[in-house]
């Protein structure tokens, strides 16, 4: 495939995006209500329609300045609702209804990596299903590492609470409301980047492997997608 278009990469990253942000919104929904707190199905938010999860300002807004400001997007789409004192083990079940969303981000990770090898099979008629593929191991990669720094309201954030002593527990929460400027600031003086990377770079090497791309090819593609 040639240099690609503006509407190629649309339509390439459109499905990846918005199923690596539905699929992580719904499993935390999923979970609570296996473990009592059916505050998300109450309100439909246990659907695949992206329109549910989609947050005017985190998911459209965010990111649209954030890549004319910078030259790079960071976003966010609407939390699902949970009702912790619902959970039959309250503290303990909200770590397992916040980890729910990078496990299937790592799963729908695989996925991909499994469509590009049968892309790869398919042969040149099925490149843009290797690229879509690319995208979504991408896409799904830094949701889930990203998600799991153990700092509130990331999901990390909250499987920390829950597995830290009571007194532990308490103080990480009281950063709640400072969690989101704490990771812009780190993402603007590069320290996210420099703390993630490795990591970013470790899951892609396994999964380009497990997809049947070489690490360079990954990189190359990934590049094309990324407008390199």
């Amino acid at each position: 495939m040639s240099e690609l278009s503006v509407v190629q990469l649309i339509a390439i990253w459109v499905v990846p995006v918005l199923l690596a942000i539905t699929v992580h919104e719904t499993a935390h929904g999923w979970v609570a209500a296996k473990l009592g707190d059916t505050t998300a199905y109450m309100l439909g938010r246990l659907t695949l329609n992206p329109l549910k999860h989609i947050d005017p300002f985190g998911t459209i807004l965010l990111p649209a300045m954030m890549i004319m400001l910078a030259g790079f997007a960071l976003g966010y789409a609407k939390p699902v609702p949970v009702n912790w004192s619902n959970l039959r083990h309250p503290k303990r079940d909200m770590a397992i209804v916040a980890a729910a969303g990078p496990f299937v981000n790592l799963l729908m990770a695989v996925g991909w990596a499994l469509l590009i090898r049968l892309g790869l099979t398919l042969g040149e008629s099925a490149e843009a299903l290797v690229y879509m593929g690319v995208g979504g191991i991408f896409i799904n990669v830094i949701l889930m590492v990203i998600n799991m720094l153990p700092l509130p309201p990331l999901d990390g954030g909250r499987v920390a609470v829950g597995l830290l002593p009571g007194p532990w527990a308490y103080q990480l929460s009281r950063i709640e409301p400072w969690g989101f400027f704490i990771l812009i600031a780190l993402l603007f003086t590069g320290m996210l980047g420099w703390l993630l990377w490795p990591l970013i770079e470790f899951c892609i090497s396994v999964l380009s492997s497990v997809s049947g791309l070489q690490a360079h090819q990954f990189m190359l593609k990934l590049n094309a997608l990324m407008g390199r």
